[in-house]
């Protein structure tokens, strides 16, 4: 219902917050080919927010990939997997950077506790 609120006034720019954030791999496949067909039939611009690589490399043009806040790289899903910058190929592959194992600065980073001692 939300996406056909969304396009309802044919808009030429769509936004997507993590779309298929919770949904299992077959529905969120799914999710993927109406983004396309959307883009496709109404011939609009769609920007999709998502942690989930798969869905990101099926629809598409352009990526953008953050780290930290920060603006990694930008470019073509291939661009991207072929970038030799070694973050993006350890955040695309899921390797672990070992000057990143300490869970508790981790922790502390992502709630705060470093901004307010």
């Amino acid at each position: 219902a939300a996406v056909a609120r969304a396009i309802v006034m044919d808009p030429k720019l769509l936004f997507f917050d993590e779309p298929s954030a919770g949904l299992d791999p077959v529905v969120a496949a799914q999710l993927d080919e109406l983004i396309l067909r959307l883009r496709d039939a109404m011939g609009m611009s769609i920007v999709v927010v998502t942690h989930e690589l798969d869905s990101a490399f099926r629809i598409a043009d352009r990526i953008t990939m953050l780290d930290r806040g920060n603006i990694l790289m930008i470019g073509t899903p291939e661009e991207m997997k072929t970038s030799d910058n070694k973050r993006i190929q350890n955040l695309l592959n899921r390797r672990i950077e070992e000057e990143e194992l300490d869970a508790d600065a981790y922790l502390r980073r992502l709630t705060g506790e470093d901004l307010h001692p």
